[in-house]
């Protein structure tokens, strides 16, 4: 148990370690690594040892020491959507790296696209807007009705 319990805390470290990291792709790995930390917890939360398979004859009763299929279950689950995770979030790093020539994440703030974008106005000033909505106001009420 003492080497499940230190097996947790290198891989939560490592992960957390890792994510935090300026490399983009230092960071994925990092939270693949903490993604397995968290199956690890799952399959603790099983019992751990040997027991019986959770497979019982006809009139037996599962009272004994029977392993809990649902942490086995669950686990298998978040590895394959861990897996694949894992893999778009590579995919997309790696095209986002061809892209802007870097892989740190202070230096990708200039990948954003400029205040001047056509999809999102500049927030304009409080005297700017004040004339625009005066000027809006008179345009309104020389409209015909």
């Amino acid at each position: 148990m003492l080497a499940l319990a230190l097996a947790l805390a290198v891989t939560c470290a490592a992960g957390a370690y890792l994510a935090t990291s300026r490399d983009v792709l230092r960071a994925v790995i990092g939270l693949s690594l903490l993604g397995s930390a968290v199956n690890l917890v799952l399959l603790a939360a099983g019992r751990l040892g040997p027991s019986a398979p959770p497979i019982l004859e006809e009139g037996r009763s599962a009272f004994g020491a029977v392993a809990n299929p649902l942490p086995q279950a669950l686990v298998l689950t978040a590895i394959v959507i861990g897996f694949a995770l894992t893999c778009f979030a590579l995919v997309l790093v790696l095209r986002l790296m061809q892209a802007a020539r870097v892989d740190d994440t202070a230096q990708l703030r200039f990948a954003e696209p400029p205040a001047v974008d056509t999809v999102k106005p500049p927030e304009e000033s409080d005297e700017l807007a004040e004339r625009t909505d005066g000027a809006a106001a008179l345009r309104r009420r020389d409209e015909p009705c």
